[in-house]
């Protein structure tokens, strides 16, 4: 009898591995397959117009292309997690700007430190890369820069996405003032006033503003920005380019005109307590834009630090969609 229980209890305990080991082959196999669709980031330079250019890429050149434009004050870094999501179904381009991240940063009696001559720098970065056709992420700087390459060469362009950039007069509420008076009046007082955001608390506070959470969001990212904060006038740099920020508002029409003349496939990803640039800013998109897939996130600027895995799989499934139409 004992031996029939053993042998019964022996009999179990074997199918019991044999099961475990089917389920955990089953595993290891699917991990391993996930492996594969995942690319790694590669980190590289390019010489554009003789200014060596830091960029992140990622996945199959084979695939369609998205690029991603980021903004103030940060790099290509804000993007190093959505790089890895996009990769499995798509090739990512995120280059940093001249003055930014680990690109070089020229002289400012060398290089003019305008919206409009570093959009010259990315439209050489995306010349260099052979890109014919790609969708645009732009995020803060990222959207005036895009918009203008994207009113140039319409037809190059599959799909935007945008997150937290503004367009319209709508978008551009109290954070503002400040900056208004320094278009107005180019002084030692105004430009103290804008200082404020080249600061540790500053930064901290452009990534935790609007956060229900502000312990999801890494110290990382502002102590990497001051880096380039840090190097010798990079402060006056970012002066200069908020002093320009205006002739952005001069193009507001035109790229009005280029939503409502061209209906660009779009994707409005936003975080809507953002008090740069608030709800208000994305909502005016609806006005021109008709392709329009529209979505906001409980979080604010930096949306993509506390949403990050909700964003990418919206920007999959969008892309997927208009791909398959």
């Amino acid at each position: 009898m004992k031996t029939k229980i053993f042998n019964s209890v022996m009999a179990l305990v074997f199918l019991s591995i044999a099961t475990i080991s089917i389920f955990s082959f089953k595993d290891v196999s699917l991990g391993a397959q996930q492996l594969k669709m995942v690319y790694p980031t590669q980190h590289n330079t390019i010489q554009v117009d003789g200014l060596s250019i830091f960029y992140r890429e990622a996945g199959n050149p084979e695939n369609p292309t998205i690029v991603l434009l980021h903004g103030y004050p940060t790099s290509s870094y804000m993007f190093r997690n959505l790089i890895t999501d996009l990769s499995v179904q798509y090739h990512v381009l995120a280059p940093d700007y001249p003055g930014f991240g680990r690109s070089e940063q020229p002289p400012m009696a060398e290089f003019d430190y305008t919206f409009k001559h570093i959009t010259h720098t990315v439209e050489g970065f995306i010349k260099l890369k052979k890109l014919e056709k790609y969708s645009f992420y732009l995020m803060d700087y990222g959207a005036p820069i895009g918009f203008r390459i994207a009113q140039k060469y319409p037809e190059r362009i599959t799909s935007l996405i945008i997150q937290n950039g503004n367009a319209y007069e709508e978008g551009l509420e109290d954070f503002w003032i400040p900056f208004k008076q320094y278009w107005k009046n180019k002084s030692t007082e105004a430009a103290h006033q804008l200082e404020k955001f080249h600061s540790p608390e500053g930064l901290k506070w452009q990534y935790t503003h609007g956060v229900n959470d502000p312990s999801l969001i890494s110290p990382d990212n502002w102590e990497i920005d001051m880096r380039h904060l840090e190097r010798p006038e990079n402060r006056d740099i970012q002066l200069t380019l908020f002093y320009d920020y205006q002739t952005n508002l001069e193009r507001y029409p035109e790229w009005q005109a280029y939503f409502r003349n061209y209906q660009p496939k779009t994707l409005i990803i936003w975080g809507k307590n953002d008090e740069i640039f608030p709800e208000s800013g994305a909502r005016a998109y609806k006005k021109d834009l008709k392709n329009l897939e529209f979505h906001l996130y409980d979080t604010g600027h930096f949306a993509l630090e506390t949403y990050g895995k909700e964003m990418s799989n919206t920007i999959l499934k969008f892309l997927s969609k208009i791909n398959n139409q």
